[in-house]
């Protein structure tokens, strides 16, 4: 890629739906991490799929415990935070929701609620240090630690949505997607959704999960993650593709985590396409941009030299987002009002 080429996608302003916390930190601040911790003997190597590497979906969840052991006090936190939102508003994006699971260590004295308090400071530093980028946080549940830590994570949302001022705006129901079933998972799903968090599900990651989809679909998710085996051409049905889009709920994509973690065969083959033939909303995404060595303008120019999108189109997604997002409707509207305000000075 050229120059001036790269500078323009670093230029388009950005919303980011699918970013995980951990998965995102870059490869300076993890290596302050592996050097904080010489104990733990952990290599860079085994925190980061490099281009031209594959791995399992199973491999991507290893890497993601070596993070943990990594990141497991408020300090580690609210580093890693600052520098993943610095990271995120260096690459040109103006919106970013944030996703992590709160999680509890009992030799550093961590728990779930200083956790979200930790990711929330985090969020207020950089806005005092006037980073320009606005950003919002969604709590994990990870499907892993069964429905009854999903309740209580739900309960610890509800609690944060009432008292951060805006910033906490929703759920995400992640983790290993062959673990457990999305039935399990629907009172703490259902109660999110009454006390008003929005649902951003993984969905479809793996081919097995038509059932599972159909039920949460039923929810129905604001936004649903992957959606990789939804269409048909997948393996999904048309009669999930039909409730999707009558039911018009966006799809947050991910083209390289995808391609590396094998669940697409290739970029060319990834499901953007379907959807984008649709007229489908759909967001791209980094979801790990530290795991996958990646960053949202790259996402994008994949997307527009793999799928022949002009400059003009590249824009429109990238605007699109703004809808798809978790903001409430006053920065909803300062932030179209932002994309008009560079349209001019970028696409020219």
């Amino acid at each position: 890629m050229d120059r001036e080429t790269e500078l323009f996608y670093r230029q388009i302003p950005k919303v980011e739906l699918h970013a995980h916390l951990n998965g995102s930190v870059g490869f300076t601040t993890m290596n302050k991490l592996i050097a904080r911790k010489p104990h733990l003997n952990i290599e860079s190597s085994r925190t980061a799929i490099h281009n031209g590497q594959r791995r399992t979906l199973d491999e991507c969840f290893q890497v993601f415990k070596v993070i943990h052991q990594l990141v497991d006090s408020e300090e580690d936190i609210l580093m890693v935070a600052k520098s993943v939102i610095e990271e995120f508003a260096a690459d040109g994006v103006k919106y970013l929701e944030l996703r992590s699971t709160p999680r509890e260590e009992t030799k550093t004295g961590l728990s779930k609620r200083r956790y979200i308090e930790t990711v929330l400071e985090a969020i207020h530093q950089c806005k005092q240090d006037e980073v320009d980028i606005d950003v919002r946080f969604l709590v994990a549940v990870d499907r892993r630690n069964g429905p009854e830590v999903a309740m209580e994570t739900v309960k610890l949302a509800e609690d944060f949505m009432l008292s951060s001022d805006g910033v906490v705006v929703g759920l995400d129901l992640s983790g290993d997607p062959t673990v457990g079933h999305g039935k399990d998972f629907l009172p703490a799903l259902q109660r999110a959704k009454n006390c008003g968090l929005k649902l951003a599900l993984h969905m479809s990651e793996v081919p097995s999960q038509k059932a599972e989809s159909e039920l949460l679909l039923d929810l129905p998710p604001d936004r649903i993650g992957h959606g990789t085996f939804l269409h048909p051409e997948a393996g999904g049905t048309d009669i999930l593709v039909d409730k999707v889009c009558k039911l018009n709920i966006p799809l947050e994509l991910c083209l390289t985590s995808n391609v590396k973690g094998q669940t697409v065969p290739s970029y060319e083959k990834h499901h953007f396409q379907y959807w984008y033939e649709c007229k489908h909303p759909s967001v791209l995404c980094t979801d790990d941009k530290g795991v996958f060595c990646t960053n949202l303008s790259r996402e994008y120019s994949l997307a527009a030299s793999t799928f022949g999108l002009t400059r003009e189109a590249v824009w429109s997604l990238s605007q699109q987002a703004i809808q798809c997002s978790f903001a409430p409707e006053a920065v909803k509207q300062k932030l179209e009002q932002r994309w008009a305000e560079l349209r001019p000075h970028i696409l020219h």
